[in-house]
């Protein structure tokens, strides 16, 4: 951010305090849960699993409220809630959506630097640079201490080829947008928050668990297929995020 207080899209970068007020759901870290049976392609070749949605008619409104966290590094102690509990939690908010031929726009505008690739790609950003719905999207839960103290956020694509379908953006983020609110395209899911272990944005299933645990497994570091396919759909988008 400048002295103006504007954003540069690739600029320049900073870290976070944060942690998240949720929706009462946190995610054990290990491959835990099974991953879902059906599948499909994605625009960018991969596959990636598909639940079973609930019959909600979706309605777009104004920005949602933002969950701000008051404790900024979170409790990453606390024990995990039960993986069936976080399952319940996505099943219950996912939308039912048929794909069509709308546009997504880059989500990830402002990054400055791009990191690995693993279970998602990695990211840095000005603080207080905004992470975007890159089309309508519901806000489908948000865990407090996903790892070390910091969130993720569960969100569902409600347009374009991959409707339907979950992603994630996790670690330094701070002002989430509240479980079960409804965003337009280029709404502020989050924002990067002032200290943290960056950000990182990927694939998720409605198991409660990241596509790259629920289809291949994960070990720290390790670059996976879901992770890819996330890079190279952020790509297509224009993020320039080069190769994996």
């Amino acid at each position: 951010m400048d002295g103006k207080g504007m954003f540069h899209r690739r600029s320049q970068a900073s870290p976070i305090p944060l942690a998240v007020l949720a929706v009462g759901v946190a995610l054990a870290l290990g491959g835990c849960g099974s991953a879902t049976t059906l599948s499909e392609t994605t625009t960018t070749g991969g596959t990636i699993p598909k639940g079973r949605p609930q019959a909600i008619e979706p309605t777009a409104g104004a920005q949602a409220v933002q969950v701000t966290p008051e404790d900024p590094v979170g409790d990453p102690n606390a024990h995990a809630t039960p993986l069936s509990v976080v399952k319940r939690e996505l099943r219950q908010e996912h939308v039912a959506v048929s794909a069509n031929n709308a546009t997504y726009i880059d989500p990830l505008q402002y990054v400055n630097r791009w990191e690995r690739t693993d279970q998602g790609v990695d990211a840095t950003m000005p603080v207080g640079a905004p992470i975007l719905a890159p089309c309508p999207v519901k806000i489908l839960a948000i865990i407090p201490d996903w790892y070390a103290g910091q969130p993720l956020v569960y969100f569902e694509l409600l347009d374009g080829p991959d409707a339907g379908r979950v992603q994630y953006v996790a670690e330094e983020i701070t002002n989430i947008a509240a479980p079960g609110s409804i965003l337009q395209q280029g709404q502020v899911i989050a924002r990067y928050a002032s200290s943290g272990t960056a950000i990182e944005y990927g694939w998720s299933t409605l198991n409660g668990i990241t596509l790259a645990r629920a289809t291949t497994g994960y070990e720290e570091g390790q670059v996976t297929p879901a992770g890819v396919n996330m890079r190279n759909w952020l790509n297509a988008l224009g993020a320039n995020a080069g190769p994996s």
